[in-house]
């Protein structure tokens, strides 16, 4: 395995990863349609190239760091290099996708490798990640140094798209954890308790979860809306799946209200909104606000 490799997609949760493997003493080429995220990791010792050809031309293993499913297999696609033996997506496409691109790039004799990733743009900057991987145990193997960089890996099984799947389950959760959440704590601020009080109670019980531990204190209760997550991809996730659900032949009400809840939240905050400005609809329709 060589210590030059390639990485697309050095956004809000790919810079950070691109910059882990960098530490790790990976030599990184890089490319994404921003240049000024390019030229950051530039002036930190990466190489950019103009396109993702070029970049598997240069390089036989290439990780992806993509916002939608789309946009993977636009670029999985152009991935026509000669060098290119293995594509590493750290991106949430869904099984389905996964499976497709696998095929595609597999008749051109390289290995789609599903490698997701749960823990927010805090945990790739910290290197905490949960990495979750299917596909070949050997490349599993081989790869250890590189996943081990930036966070903690799983082997989820060899069949493509397991680790999307994975993902899903866990993101599932996740927006569920959200959507209650802000709702419980505006339920207490409105019979008249305070809103940090209501989310310190829950953390010291049984009701703690990632949203009152996490996104309560760190992006609510200030009122920063920070977290660095966007409600367009919470959604996305989310509806990939009840998708993969109604594949597999399951009927589950309760992801399905959850999907309800980011759709109107994609609707009425946008796309780009940081996904925890989802509390401020309950606020609105309860008259209160949960800050602290």
């Amino acid at each position: 395995m060589g210590r030059t490799i390639g990485f697309i997609g050095v956004g809000n949760m790919g810079r950070p990863m691109a910059e882990r493997l960098m530490a790790a003493g990976f030599d990184l080429v890089i490319h994404d349609a921003n240049a000024a995220a390019v030229a950051s990791l530039v002036e930190a010792g990466a190489r950019s190239v103009a396109s993702a050809e070029a970049l598997s031309d240069a390089v036989d293993t290439v990780f992806l760091s993509l916002p939608t499913p789309p946009i993977v297999e636009a670029v999985g696609r152009q991935l026509q290099g000669k060098a290119l033996r293995r594509v590493i997506d750290l991106s949430t496409t869904g099984p389905q996708k996964s499976r497709e691109l696998s095929a595609a790039l597999g008749a051109r004799g390289v290995r789609w490798l599903d490698s997701p990733v749960s823990g927010g743009v805090g945990g790739a900057v910290a290197g905490t990640l949960a990495v979750m991987f299917s596909g070949p145990r050997e490349d599993f193997d081989d790869l250890q140094d590189m996943l081990k960089a930036l966070g903690k890996p799983f082997y989820i099984g060899a069949e493509p798209g397991l680790a999307q799947t994975m993902k899903l389950v866990n993101n599932c959760l996740s927006a569920a954890a959200m959507t209650l959440s802000s709702e419980a704590v505006v339920m207490g601020v409105k019979a008249g308790i305070d809103a940090r009080t209501v989310v310190e109670v829950i953390n010291a019980g049984s009701g703690r979860n990632t949203a009152t531990m996490q996104k309560f204190p760190q992006s609510i209760l200030n009122g920063a809306f920070d977290y660095g997550f966007h409600t367009g991809l919470m959604q996305k996730d989310v509806a990939l799946f009840v998708r993969t659900a109604e594949e597999l032949g399951l009927d589950l009400p309760g992801c399905r209200s959850v999907l309800a809840a980011w759709d109107e939240a994609l609707e009425k905050l946008g796309a780009g909104s940081d996904f925890t400005r989802i509390v401020t609809l309950t606020e609105e329709r309860a008259g209160v606000q949960a800050r602290g």
